[in-house]
């Protein structure tokens, strides 16, 4: 991996017990297609999945979550072994918070990764906030790491090898 991250950065990827995920504008580009039928239609990249997957076998619990109500997107989840799949989310914080007593698991030990102003109170109440190098001038201003790439240029993939190499540290 050629991206450097510091020391305080690189340790809290290191003891990050879970990553939360936007879709829209992280896992996608952002854009919505529609098929003459009307039905919804997004493009995912197949990096981002492999690095989804390369989280969860660290032992990082990953969560898909959207305001959308898109079936694509729980097809998408899915395939890649996401337990933990949110459609139709209005309070991605409340969503969170949720799963972390569930789970047993700090604020401070989780990662979210959005880039617009839905994200921004997730943003100032976990460990580690991060956006896409697209993400909205709010969300940069708030994160502790912004992606080299865009949302749905495999930005995530980017942000799982970084976890991925943290955690393989002796």
């Amino acid at each position: 991996m050629s991206v450097k991250i510091g020391k305080e950065l690189r340790a809290k990827l290191k003891r990050l017990r879970l990553l939360s995920l936007d879709t829209d504008g992280v896992l996608t580009d952002g854009g919505i297609y529609f098929t003459d039928a009307g039905d919804e239609m997004r493009k995912f990249n197949v990096k981002d999945g492999l690095g989804i997957q390369r989280a969860q076998r660290a032992g990082v619990v990953v969560v898909m979550m959207t305001a959308s109500t898109a079936p694509a997107i729980a097809h998408r989840a899915r395939a890649l072994g996401v337990e933990h799949i949110y459609i139709d989310t209005r309070d991605k914080l409340a969503r969170i918070v949720k799963i972390c007593d569930d789970l047993e698991i700090d604020l401070e030990d989780v990662a979210h990764v959005g880039d617009d102003l839905t994200d921004i109170a997730l943003f100032e109440a976990v460990g580690c906030p991060m956006t896409v190098a697209d993400g909205v001038n709010e969300a940069r201003a708030l994160a502790q790491y912004i992606t080299e790439r865009r949302g749905g240029d495999a930005a995530v993939r980017e942000i799982c090898d970084l976890i991925v190499e943290a955690k393989a540290e002796a």
